[in-house]
């Protein structure tokens, strides 16, 4: 993700304990609640409040690269780099900052995919246009 194309959000954080195993070492989980801040952050600044009970996942991929510990900040950062007609792509890299001598890594990178579910059947639908515009604009 080194040329935004999409919009970005990003989030900031640091690895606290529940994050860890007992070896102090991030569980491969804590990654996507990190990627899912960054989403919220992105939707908050878009004015799309309503997103998350509307856009569930249906496919997550992630390339685990390195180790986050307990005590370190963290970096997430989303882009959405496709908007379908009913579906999103989002493309995503969380960093371990600078900590105890190591020098600031990629920890994970993936990408993962949103439907559109606008009734109680949770049937996919076409994105509402004013969250197109909304993420477009």
């Amino acid at each position: 993700m080194t040329e935004k194309q999409g919009p970005v959000g990003v989030h900031h954080t640091r690895v606290e304990w529940v994050d860890t195993d007992a070896a102090g070492i991030y569980h491969n989980t804590a990654v996507v609640r990190f990627v899912e801040s960054a989403e919220a952050a992105l939707m908050r600044e878009r004015g799309l409040h309503d997103y998350f009970p509307k856009a569930p996942r249906v496919r997550y991929e992630v390339e685990f690269e390195a180790p986050l510990r307990f005590g370190q900040e963290v970096t997430a950062v989303v882009e959405l780099t496709r908007i379908g007609a009913s579906s999103m792509t989002f493309s995503f890299e969380v960093w371990g900052e600078e900590f105890e001598g190591r020098p600031r890594t990629r920890a994970a990178h993936g990408s993962y995919v949103t439907v559109h579910v606008a009734d109680s059947h949770r049937r996919s639908s076409r994105w509402p246009g004013s969250w197109r515009a909304a993420l477009t604009t």
